[in-house]
């Protein structure tokens, strides 16, 4: 992928979108899609979405082109040509796109590879479409223009360290590639991760990028999604306008393979840097929409969808030999893989793993479920269609339009979708049980403790020698027309959600924001108490207690309160972060009264239970095993104490130690939420199809009888850090370097927030910036290193994070201290200025797209008790900071004698090089961050 990712949860919760959507009857509830398709001479698919909501445009272009369509030898190839397609085209120097999208205000601007189709997208302003069509055309039409080997040299140091970081310094991510591996032969275009090889990535030629782009990138084998706040007619003109003159390019011959059944099991043990053993099995399943596929998939959230599910409740649960368990049907065109596999708790092995989850495949197939088991199942999928559609771009609407346009040739597939899923019965999950999940046609490979082998190094050349970069032939007839960018309608105006608020009688206060497009209701009570709250000795109390919230009430057991939420087809979750804890809700418009009858048992009546409380401590506990065992966690910890100390609540991660966890008792539970669990100290934030007096009445019934209290009021104290400015935490053999320089900084309150978010975008918010752009794109060094500032109720941290290679980790921190004087001793020239500034003005609107994003912003507003009015007010206060604003802000909170450095990898390779930065001594720490 173009920009590094964070991990994605099982839901993207979204708003709605009123014009994209047509209701066909009560009775259905099915929305459809409303669109129209085109296609134009050269072949390219067109289709667009009205929605007027907000004031923004998704544009989502998929080729169809993966791995399936690879020739053998060059592995990972369709992943490396994406790179390829953000380094420069003929009107597009590089690193330019970025700069003019970002400015513009993009959000969700990235690209990403799968086994059947490359995509690209971005989210901008209305009033910027034509920018995202001119860039998205000129990568179509000019990149062999300007295509050279130092873009394709610099491509592969930056994919070679996103493999690095996504397969080889990730926890079981060589043990996944080997499942792989393992399912399909070698001559499979399946056969390989979607990143390919080291030597392959290293091993790719120029003219094969050339070749690739000539076969698979014309616009005849491409489709374009444009959802959003548009105008039909003139977005069929400014796309004619963009692509209309592109040459097709040959018919694409789609590939004719025929998979090779699996009729002997197969196993592999393989040794990685962890310290859990975990099971995968795998089979081969049939491809995306044909039939089987949906019968699948609801027997994967039967197994493994949550903790309603049969692998939970016995692995988990019951058994307690399980740290968690996950099933997918994962679908593709050649064909499909069904996928299980479990993490074991400390103390316990993948032997007795895959004995656990045969016993349930065999009863699956024997017995099949329960007409209650397949109710839950299609409640809990079809409610994450649901929310999966809401958001415009990204993995949202206009995606799973194209999605279905590829796969289906019917982009509004959606309620046909729906239907499949509905008409899956009982006897349909045994039925593909019996066909597909037998012991004789799967894969078992088992990651366990060990050292991992990553192969034959294959070194990384040197830099090719700079060239005087002319123009290449290319295939479309240049338009002096396309030389110049073209210019933004009138800046679109918008109204950031306020939230209309009422407070019942026992102190609890509630929020509203109406979103009535899709049937969906987002809630999260929000308590102004998180680590903050925790005292001296029992760090991580917050989260157990948050955590525990759901695990039995007066009147509901732990299983019928997961039974009861996945039967209305809803998500409940509960967490804590360092100012706050939360219990969030997701449900259907017409189940959200009952869903909010848990939420609120939940809040004010949870029981404790000591044998759920003990439990939580044998999950919680492995879940700090499993935090051991990646750098990037490992390395927020150890800055966390670094930065604050032992005795300070934020010193720690959520989890906090083993020692605390283990000597938690069920009083210190019970302790914490009387004191802190509290409607004075509360609110309720609601966003979705309902309105205000509907609202007010589940609250009053719901809520009004929580007895009114005063809460325990927490005081953290002042850091007292470590003198050190150099931590180093020892991962031997780690290809790359988890790296952290970090600094406390400024509370959420401060009046320097719109100057530092400027700032910070400049520094290393965004893709574009000074940071990311020299440590990746220029040096090679890394997949991309980020910085953002956390603001507290009290100060809070500057972070600036990533993974570099083991063999420039002191380059790379040189780098980044380079670029920290850098902003602090000069002014942003005004072009860097506007694209910082404007780029946090013009994506807010993206914040409030979905109903997770209001609900959380919202709620940001009463738990830092900012004014109502907050986000509204804000676009003025970012438009008007100034260069010189912005250097004060770096000058007061980048302070470069006071950054630490915090690096987990192979000390042996890094600390020769970390010595040289003249940090001092480094002070070693342990994989849970403390002081050794």
């Amino acid at each position: 992928m173009k920009r590094l990712l964070s991990a994605l949860s099982l839901l993207v919760l979204c708003a709605g979108a009123p014009a994209a959507f047509a209701q066909p009857g009560a009775a259905a509830a099915v929305p459809q899609v409303r669109y129209d398709k085109t296609t134009l001479p050269n072949g390219l698919e067109v289709i667009l979405v009205e929605d007027h909501r907000l004031p923004i445009v998704a544009v989502n272009i998929w080729y169809h082109v993966g791995p399936a369509n690879e020739a053998p030898g060059l592995t990972g190839f369709a992943h490396l040509f994406e790179h390829m397609m953000f380094a420069g085209s003929r009107h597009l120097p590089r690193g330019l796109a970025d700069r003019l999208l970002e400015g513009a205000g993009a959000t969700d601007s990235n690209g990403s590879t799968d086994y059947d189709r490359t995509n690209y997208y971005d989210t901008v302003p209305s009033n910027q479409l034509e920018l995202a069509l001119w860039v998205h055309a000129d990568r179509m039409g000019y990149l062999l223009d300007v295509l050279d080997q130092t873009a394709l040299s610099n491509q592969q140091d930056v994919v070679r360290n996103e493999r690095r970081q996504s397969v080889e310094n990730r926890p079981y991510g060589i043990v996944e590639e080997t499942l792989n591996h393992a399912l399909f032969p070698k001559t499979h275009p399946y056969y390989a991760a979607v990143i390919g090889s080291h030597a392959d990535i290293q091993n790719a030629k120029l003219a094969d990028v050339r070749d690739f782009f000539k076969r698979y990138y014309g616009p005849n084998n491409a489709s374009i999604v444009i959802a959003g706040d548009i105008d039909k007619a003139r977005t069929r003109a400014l796309v004619a306008k963009y692509f209309g003159s592109f040459k097709r390019s040959a018919a694409v011959v789609h590939p004719q393979v025929a998979t090779p059944p699996i009729t002997r099991e197969r196993r592999i043990v393989v040794p990685d840097r962890v310290e859990l053993p975990r099971v995968y099995m795998a089979w081969l399943t049939p491809p995306a929409f044909r039939p089987g596929d949906a019968e699948l998939e609801v027997t994967a959230q039967i197994l493994a969808g949550g903790k309603s599910s049969r692998l939970y409740k016995s692995l988990v649960y019951e058994q307690q030999i399980a740290q968690e368990a996950s099933a997918a049907q994962n679908s593709n065109a050649l064909t499909s893989t069904f996928i299980v596999d479990a993490t074991a708790r400390p103390g316990h092995d993948a032997a007795e793993l895959e004995t656990a989850i045969d016993a349930e495949l065999k009863t699956l197939r024997d017995t099949g479920p329960s007409e209650q088991e397949i109710e839950r199942a299609r409640n809990t999928i079809e409610t994450a269609m649901l929310t999966g559609i809401e958001k415009l771009g990204g993995t949202g609407l206009a995606n799973q339009i194209n999605q279905y346009n590829q796969y289906t040739g019917d982009p509004g597939y959606l309620p046909k979708d729906i239907e499949r899923l509905r008409r899956v019965t009982a006897a349909d999950v045994r039925r593909v049980a019996q066909a597909y999940l037998q012991p004789n046609a799967r894969v078992i490979v088992s990651g366990v403790p060990g050292k991992p082998d990553l192969g034959p190094d294959v070194p990384t050349p040197p830099p090719p020698k700079a060239s005087k970069t002319g123009l290449s032939a290319g295939i479309n007839r240049d338009e002096p027309w396309r030389r110049t960018p073209p210019k933004p309608g009138p800046a679109p105006r918008f109204a950031l959600p306020q939230g209309a608020s009422f407070t019942l009688p026992n102190g609890l206060t509630v929020i509203h924001h109406p979103n009535p497009a899709l049937p969906l209701v987002a809630a999260e009570l929000v308590v102004k108490s998180g680590s903050d709250a925790n005292p001296g000795d029992q760090p991580g109390l917050a989260g157990y207690t948050a955590q525990m919230l759901q695990e039995g009430t007066a009147t509901r057991s732990a299983p019928r309160i997961a039974d009861e939420v996945a039967q209305l087809g809803a998500f409940l979750g509960s967490a804590a972060s360092n100012d706050a804890s939360t219990v969030s809700l997701l449900a259907l418009r017409s189940t959200f009264g009952q869903a909010l009858d848990v939420l609120a048992d939940v809040v004010q009546h949870p029981a404790f239970p000591t044998a759920e409380v003990e439990r939580q401590r044998a999950a919680r506990l492995g879940d700090l095993t499993q935090q051991r065992d990646d750098p990037a966690l490992v390395a927020a910890v150890a800055a966390a104490g670094a930065l604050y100390g032992p005795n300070h609540p934020y010193g720690y991660g959520q989890l906090g130690t083993e020692r605390a966890i283990r000597a938690t008792t069920r009083e210190d539970l019970v302790r914490f939420w009387r004191r802190h669990y509290l409607p004075g100290n509360a609110a309720l934030v609601v966003t979705g199809d309902i309105t205000l007096d509907e609202l007010r009445a589940l609250a009053e019934k719901r809520f009004g009888a929580w007895e009114r209290a005063d809460a325990a009021v927490s005081a953290v104290g002042d850091p007292e850090g470590s003198k050190a400015r150099l931590v180093v935490v020892d991962k031997p053999g780690a290809p790359q370097t988890a790296l952290r320089v970090t600094a406390i900084a400024a509370a959420r309150r401060t009046q320097d927030y719109p100057a530092m978010q400027v700032m910070n975008a400049a520094l290393g918010g965004l893709f574009s910036s000074r940071i990311n752009l020299n440590l990746r794109e220029e040096k090679g060094y890394s997949y991309g290193v980020y910085s953002a500032f956390r603001y507290d109720r009290t100060p809070g941290p500057l972070t600036i994070a990533g993974s570099v290679r083991t063999d420039v980790t002191g380059p790379s921190v040189a780098e980044i201290f380079k670029e920290v004087n850098g902003i602090r001793d000069k002014p942003l020239p005004a072009p860097e200025l506007a694209g910082a500034r404007d780029s946090q003005v013009y994506s807010l609107p993206g914040r409030f797209e979905t109903n997770s994003g209001i609900v959380a912003s919202l709620a940001e507003t009463y738990v830092f008790d900012l004014p109502a009015d907050y986000w509204r007010t804000l676009p003025d206060r970012f438009r008007a900071v100034t260069a010189t604003q912005v250097q004060a802000a770096a000058q007061t909170w980048l302070k470069p004698d006071r950054l630490k450095v915090i690096a987990v990898g192979d000390r042996a390779a890094i600390a020769p090089q970390l010595q040289k930065l003249g940090l001092g001594t480094p002070e070693v720490r342990d994989a849970d961050g403390q002081v050794q």
